[in-house]
């Protein structure tokens, strides 16, 4: 360890004795710079302009090293001096004064206002170019509900576990138990960004493991039973509710897409709704997987596209379904809280029409690449992701055609008859 220490030492040309406030006050330039030691390493240099620099000289790692203390008087002798025990001790500590002081001084220029919300706020600004618009804005939505309000403007590194604890267990007691545990980890990552740009000395959600309840086995999207297919057609036909949220359902059906996909969707994203092959163009941002995703649009689509487009208040440079909320558009639960209404209520969600489809295409013997496909599940592999976007297009257009057509009958039939095989 000692030939990582420094070896403060005098120089032969400096004084052997310890310098004095007369001494340091009364130095004189000369043509030439010239060094008076304090011992310890710590010197005075004294430039040719009659400045007077404060440094200490000192061994890290074999290498021969200089500490900038500032100049005198703004720092006297005293002062020197405790910076040059602070660095010594960095050294028994195996740390490099200069690398330390470096960075002190990076944590005071981003530590302007270093409180909770601050600093949030700059780590999901950081983030955004990895994240989907939607899923930032839900972060931070997240936080601004149920972390600001007790937490935004207290400092960062004096928020303690017991502290974070109390605004989660808020959150517990509305019932959000998944909700308040992906905020502990959203705001784990805020408090390791806070330490490592040094804002922080530690992240307390380390202690919090454990201390939220569990919310109990997961559950999966629940899928409408096949025989009840027909019968949720028809009463989605004479929805009382807003016109809008049914098409929006109707939508969901025919094409399978998210519910995050369907309900900020914009007209600018439909092409061809005239034309022979009329196509939806889901652009990267908006999308789980981050890539582009194409649906094709079976007639029924249009159709439904044609009778939202003809409402009283349709936007076509805007979103297909406007809202006067914040993001603009329906809101995530409209179309779970009509399919409650239409009296579904635990039995089905939204998303999990996605699962009927993909079973019953599976059933009719249409090929799995293109049901996945058109399920845009995640493409792991970029090229590949970019290249699939289109991919199978024409099948799948065939695809979608035999899957509208196929609803159309059993509601008209009203029941599910024993699906064939009818697609190689």
């Amino acid at each position: 360890m000692v030939s990582l220490l420094v070896l403060l030492r005098q120089d032969t040309n400096r004084s052997p004795m310890p310098l004095t406030d007369t001494a340091v006050r009364n130095a004189k330039p000369q043509v030439k710079p010239y060094k008076l030691s304090d011992g310890g390493g710590l010197h005075l240099l004294i430039q040719a302009n009659g400045a007077k620099l404060w440094r200490v000289a000192y061994r890290f790692n074999g290498k021969q090293k200089t500490l900038a203390l500032g100049g005198y008087p703004a720092v006297t002798l005293q002062k020197a001096r405790k910076q040059r025990d602070d660095a010594r001790q960095l050294l028994v500590d195996g740390l490099d004064p200069s690398v330390q002081k470096r960075q002190e001084k990076i944590a005071a220029r981003l530590g302007g206002d270093a409180t909770f919300k601050s600093l949030a706020l700059e780590y999901l600004s950081n983030q955004r170019h990895a994240l989907s618009p939607y899923y930032a804005d839900q972060l931070q939505r997240r936080l601004e509900r149920d972390i600001f309000p007790s937490l935004g403007r207290r400092p960062i590194a004096e928020i303690d576990a017991l502290e974070l604890l109390d605004a989660l267990r808020k959150v517990e007691k509305r019932g959000a138990l998944e909700q308040a545990k992906r905020l502990r980890q959203t705001c784990g990552q805020i408090f390791r960004y806070a330490v490592i740009t040094r804002r922080a000395k530690h992240d307390p959600t380390s202690g919090l493991k454990g201390a939220l309840k569990p919310n109990g086995r997961q559950k999966h999207h629940r899928t409408m039973p096949r025989e009840e297919l027909p019968a949720f057609l028809r009463a989605l036909d004479s929805y009382d509710g807003d016109p809008r949220t049914a098409i929006a359902l109707r939508l969901v059906v025919l094409t399978f897409v998210r519910t995050t996909e369907l309900r900020a969707a914009r007209w600018e994203e439909f092409e061809g709704l005239d034309g022979r092959e009329p196509l939806w163009r889901i652009p990267a941002e908006r999308m789980k997987a981050r890539f582009e995703h194409l649906v094709p649009l079976s007639p029924q689509a249009v159709a439904t596209l044609k009778e939202l487009a003809a409402l009283p208040g349709s936007d076509a440079n805007g979103f297909l379904f406007p809202s006067p909320s914040r993001e603009g558009c329906m809101s995530n639960n409209t179309m779970l809280y009509a399919l409650y209404r239409l009296g579904w209520h635990g039995r089905a969600t939204v998303h999990g029409f996605r699962g009927v489809a993909s079973t019953i295409l599976n059933e009719m013997g249409f090929n799995p690449d293109w049901i996945e496909r058109q399920l845009a599940h995640d493409e792991r592999d970029e090229v590949r992701g970019a290249y699939n976007a289109a991919q199978y297009l024409p099948g799948r257009r065939a695809m979608l055609q035999r899957w509208a057509e196929w609803l159309n009958e059993i509601k008209t039939s009203g029941k599910v008859a024993q699906i064939s095989r009818e697609a190689a």
